[in-house]
């Protein structure tokens, strides 16, 4: 398969994330759990003192290193040529934990529902670059119509090859071969660019009402009412029957 190359775009994806409130027994922060590896530096220190982070290091061949790596991605895209140079086909998600939901990026794959949504069957999906993750679940419609959307832009802009040549190789859904002349490969690091949208709210005054307002009681009787709910309502039948 092939996809034409486009131009960064598209329609916007609303905040849809779920905020979690920090525990009693949390440190300060919302960061991910150190897991730092540590690497022995022989003839440092002595004992135990020896295992220690690296502190930093040389870069005498750093040109070489970047002229490698632009001709490990030019082998690649001539690997994968015509299909795109990116590879499969993401969806756009939210990355995890209250410090970085605000943000967008690639996520593993698309959901059962999104690809139903998009009448794409989930057993052709990866025949034709999309990358499937069934254990992922959309938890607000913001998210699913975003990724459907992408799906279908993908869809409409995507030329299948037959597998052989002649008529015989021809077969349902492949793409007329008078479509299939002087193709170019899709090369772009995202195959259709997520749209980022810069969220910026304006300054304004503060109302009375909101100076009044505090959503510290406001929560507070919210749970006090939660926690009482059945005593309370126990009261009240009590004071029924006795009347």
């Amino acid at each position: 398969f092939w996809l034409k190359p486009i131009s960064a775009g598209g329609s916007q994806l609303s905040r849809c994330v779920k905020v979690r409130g920090r525990g009693k027994m949390t440190g300060a922060g919302n960061h991910v759990i150190p897991n730092v590896h540590f690497r022995k530096v022989n003839g440092m220190f002595k004992g135990r003192n020896n295992r220690v982070m690296l502190r930093g290091g040389t870069w005498f061949d750093q040109a070489a290193r970047k002229k490698r790596r632009a001709q490990n991605r030019k082998a690649k895209a001539a690997k994968l040529f015509p299909r795109p140079a990116a590879g499969l086909l993401r969806p756009v998600v939210h990355p995890p934990t209250q410090r970085y939901n605000m943000k967008l990026r690639l996520g593993k794959g698309f959901t059962l529902e999104e690809l139903k949504e998009a009448k794409i069957p989930a057993k052709l999906a990866p025949t034709i670059g999309i990358a499937v993750d069934h254990r992922r679940r959309n938890k607000c419609a913001e998210s699913l119509q975003a990724n459907v959307n992408r799906l279908k832009v993908y869809k409409s802009k995507l030329l299948i090859f037959p597998k052989k040549s002649g008529k015989k190789g021809v077969k349902k859904g492949d793409t007329p071969k008078s479509e299939l002349q002087n193709v170019a490969q899709n090369t772009l690091k995202e195959i259709i660019p997520v749209e980022r949208p810069q969220l910026r709210v304006k300054a304004r005054a503060i109302t009375g009402e909101e100076k009044e307002a505090s959503a510290y009681k406001k929560m507070k009787k919210a749970r006090t009412d939660k926690k009482y709910f059945g005593a309370k309502k126990k009261k009240a039948e009590e004071g029924k029957a006795e009347k």
